[in-house]
């Protein structure tokens, strides 16, 4: 049975969509078909990751949400992008990076609904094993619509004092939507701090499953989101703790 996994963060600058690419890339790996929709249809991103260039994307999900062609006809097979034979599959769906197009997104919205249909119709057409949704930053009618639909949903801080305020939102918020199971990842940690204290910490504020803390790492800012991390350095602690996170998501 497939599952929606939604990778969430409050504020900008977690590393959700870095998240997101690696655990998508790691369970892809474990022999499944993964696809990816960016819905952060206001700053897109995740596409550089995954190496697909402006002009390979030649329809995205703009257009799907303005009816000019079926979600699938979006979706990219970006599996041989990740430089390492795996056994699964990748695909990704990209936001247009237009300045047009954003500003379209901005000026005239688009109907949420379509989100929902889109999923469930890419889950069916592309007999994806699992569907990560990379959402948009803070709270609002599409960040709402992929919690409430998601199976499970990772939660990206900091560990900064803004971070843990807005992460008890979106907590409190998915809790009332009643999401089948919330995982938080605490990312960017910096490495004078005690790494289990962290962990302690942040799971008895939100009495929520902590599946990692990841430390900062200058390999991961050396590589300026030139492709995924974990397929670039596989025996990196990152990569180990996020290997966890990815097969715990799978598990039945």
């Amino acid at each position: 049975m497939s599952k929606i996994i939604s990778v969430h963060s409050f504020r900008g600058g977690t590393g959700k969509s870095n998240t997101t690419a690696n655990l998508a890339a790691l369970i892809a790996a474990e022999g499944k078909r993964v696809g990816i929709v960016d819905t952060d249809i206001q700053s897109p991103g995740i596409h550089v990751l995954l190496g697909l260039e402006e002009e390979q994307m030649a329809l995205t999900l703009n257009d799907y949400l303005w009816g000019r062609c079926e979600i699938k006809d979006a979706a990219y097979d970006v599996t041989a992008n990740l430089g390492v034979p795996i056994d699964g599959k990748l695909y990704l769906v990209p936001s247009s990076i237009k300045v047009s197009d954003i500003a379209r997104i901005l000026r005239e919205h688009y109907d949420v609904g379509l989100l929902n249909d889109g999923f469930q119709r890419l889950v069916e057409d592309l007999q994806l094993d699992v569907l990560m949704v990379d959402t948009h930053p803070g709270l609002n009618d599409e960040t709402l619509l992929s919690i409430a639909i998601s199976d499970a949903l990772v939660i990206i801080m900091r560990p900064d004092q803004q971070d843990f305020q807005g992460t008890s939102v979106t907590v409190e918020v998915a809790r009332k939507l009643d999401v089948p199971r919330m995982m938080l990842i605490v990312n960017k940690t910096p490495t004078s701090f005690n790494m289990e204290s962290v962990k302690r910490k942040v799971e008895q504020t939100y009495a929520t499953e902590v599946g990692a803390v990841l430390p900062h790492s200058d390999e991961m800012m050396a590589l300026a989101s030139e492709g995924v991390f974990v397929t670039k350095y596989p025996d990196h602690a990152i990569a180990t703790q996020l290997r966890r996170v990815a097969l715990a998501l799978i598990a039945n």
